[in-house]
């Protein structure tokens, strides 16, 4: 295991990445003042206001933040696609309808934390799966809750 990069072992043979964030370069990207509409086309303006460093945009914290690349469809009606990257930060606390990038037994998931009055539960976004009911007898931790989705259309 080098320092930049954090092997995990997993059960059946898999083994996943977890990147860190590094800023190592700035590229800003030129951001315009006017809005593009949704809905119904308006004329363009042609009206430069800032630039937009991307980094600034999705990392709030450096020492905190990770990339990993999400497998599967169970986040499909949250708009995460299999092969999408997650921006993960372990500095936030998670809320009550989070995100989170979770360790379940032995084995990473993302999905969204939910608490019921009969306790804590890990929903998918997808109505062909099942909520996974946390109970003390699971081996579980919250790694981190995820605050971006990078994927291409």
């Amino acid at each position: 295991m080098n320092i930049h990069t954090l092997f995990c072992d997993l059960p059946k043979g898999i083994h996943i990445a977890i990147v860190p964030y590094q800023r190592e370069h700035t590229r800003t990207i030129p951001l315009f003042a006017s809005t593009v509409p949704a809905g119904f086309p308006s004329p363009a303006e042609d009206y430069l206001d800032t630039c937009l460093d991307l980094n600034d945009l999705v990392v709030k914290h450096p020492a905190a933040t990770f990339f990993v690349r999400a497998k599967g469809h169970s986040m499909i009606d949250a708009g995460i696609d299999s092969g999408d990257v997650l921006v993960v930060d372990r500095a936030l606390e998670p809320g009550e309808t989070s995100i989170v990038v979770a360790i379940l037994n032995g084995d990473f998931t993302v999905k969204r934390i939910s608490h019921c009055d009969d306790g804590f539960y890990l929903l998918p976004a997808n109505c062909n799966l099942d909520p996974i009911q946390i109970t003390e007898d699971m081996d579980f931790q919250i790694w981190g809750v995820v605050t971006h989705v990078i994927h291409r259309l």
